[in-house]
């Protein structure tokens, strides 16, 4: 059922809103099970491996299905798409409320993945019905919605396991989906863009099929081993899949991403910001939370309890929620060059905290902020920048290969420190040494983002509707 025209011009003031808050549901949804994990054995009687494909399942489907998503929205219609993201996503709520197997919770997690799609539709979908003078700043300010759901989900899903069945917290989280989806419906206006053609089946299945060799020995390899046969065959089947995937693109009259439109310099280099800060802004809630939570004694750890340690990150939040607005008028000053390498400064500074050995707790929490602070001003730049290099019928896939290509980064981020602290770990914890490296590689991220953001153009501009290259 379409909202009747007449009503849309009264509810598109509400747009923003909607998407933002589908936005902030869809990065809680990413997080929420990492404070549950230490428990989740006891709770579903399964072993450390299987808990952890909880976390791994969603990142896997994120990752697949955001670029199809994306590009689904640019074909058959933006709203369509976002419907049925927030649908699957409050599917996945409800089987793990009603659940405490292993095998349905891993599913339902999956499920819950889908939503990664939300936030490169809810961008393409600003483009299109807002007026131009407010698009980049809206954009900056959904982007950031990433952040903030990711520092809130933490402690909100703290507090729960606390105080309540663990089950509570997904009941809660299917009633805002529900909440969501039927907002969207009513608020959300249909696409007036379509891309033509038709959808890339074949690529679809290459692209699924090479993050699936990707990214399942990056999640898995400090258990299964490094150098074990499968963690090697997998990493070497993802480098064939990609290169054939990658010709097959080239070839393909409609492509699921358009591999010339991503190779411009003024597309190119966002994304590897994305990538490298997705590894930085993860690093700050994951290191950090396992820092903090880690016991006082030999190794370096400040001895706070979950809720304890969950709180401190919503230091998080108020940055990236404060600096989002801050970031667009960088940009419309200075251009997003100046705000990227800001951006990069600050992420640099904060690492730089993080890694002092010893320090006190406040200084810890100051880290967290000023970090966040270079997360939002980056991840508030790169969507603009994204929407103002590609054709209006692209914006949705191609914000979908950066969304994408953030979660490459997290998900890269969260074997590098798993393998990192256990290599410093004893008998009484990890070692400081540990901590220090760990922040040192998020550190290094940032100084790369720093220097690839000489490349990006001095001021923005909007590229015409037109696709051609």
């Amino acid at each position: 059922m379409n909202v009747p025209a007449a009503r849309r011009p009264d509810l598109r003031r509400f747009v923003f809103a909607v998407l933002a808050v589908g936005a902030v549901f869809q990065a809680i949804m990413q997080t929420v099970m990492v404070p549950l994990l230490p428990s989740m054995p006891g709770f579903t009687g399964a072993g450390p491996t299987a808990v952890s494909w909880l976390v791994t399942a969603t990142l896997l489907v994120g990752a697949v299905m955001t670029p199809i998503f994306g590009r689904l929205a640019d074909m058959i219609g933006k709203k369509k798409m976002l419907l049925i993201a927030f649908t699957v996503m409050t599917i996945g709520s409800l089987i793990c409320a009603m659940t405490s197997n292993i095998g349905l919770l891993i599913f339902a997690r999956g499920l819950q993945g889908a939503g990664a799609a939300v936030l490169p539709i809810g961008m393409a979908i600003l483009r299109e019905v807002l007026p131009r003078d407010r698009v980049d700043r809206s954009v900056a300010m959904l982007s950031s919605t990433l952040g903030i759901g990711t520092a809130v989900g933490i402690p909100f899903a703290a507090a729960i396991v606390q105080f309540a069945d663990w089950h509570l917290l997904f009941w809660v989280t299917a009633a805002i989906g529900a909440g969501v989806a039927l907002a969207a419906w009513f608020v959300v206006p249909e696409s007036d863009s379509r891309a033509g053609g038709r959808f890339d089946v074949v690529g679809a299945a290459g692209l699924s099929a090479a993050l699936i060799c990707l990214l399942v020995p990056i999640t898995q390899g400090s258990s299964w081993g490094w150098t074990s046969p499968a963690v090697v065959s997998m990493a070497a089947s993802a480098v064939v899949l990609f290169g054939i995937w990658g010709f097959q693109q080239l070839r393909n009259r409609n492509p699921l991403v358009d591999l010339r439109v991503a190779a411009r310099r003024s597309v190119l280099t966002p994304h590897l910001s994305a990538l490298l800060v997705g590894f930085a802004f993860y690093g700050n809630t994951l290191i950090t939370t396992q820092l903090l939570q880690a016991p006082r004694g030999e190794g370096a750890g400040y001895g706070l309890t979950i809720l304890q340690a969950a709180a401190c990150q919503l230091a998080a939040s108020f940055a990236m929620m404060i600096f989002a607005i801050v970031a667009s008028r960088i940009t419309e000053r200075f251009g997003p060059k100046v705000t990227i390498m800001i951006g990069a400064l600050f992420l640099l500074a904060g690492y730089s905290i993080h890694a002092v050995p010893d320090k006190p707790l406040w200084l810890v929490v100051a880290a967290i902020f000023v970090a966040a602070v270079g997360t939002s001003l980056v991840y508030c730049t790169l969507p603009v920048l994204i929407l103002g290099a590609v054709p209006l019928e692209q914006n949705a896939a191609a914000n979908g290969v950066n969304v994408l290509l953030r979660t490459v980064g997290s998900t890269v981020c969260s074997a590098v420190v798993a393998s990192v602290l256990a290599a410093h770990a004893f008998a009484g914890g990890v070692s400081t040494a540990g901590f220090v490296i760990a922040y040192l590689v998020c550190a290094g991220c940032a100084i790369v983002v720093f220097a690839s953001a000489f490349a990006l153009p001095s001021r923005h501009t909007r590229r015409p509707r037109s696709t051609t290259v």
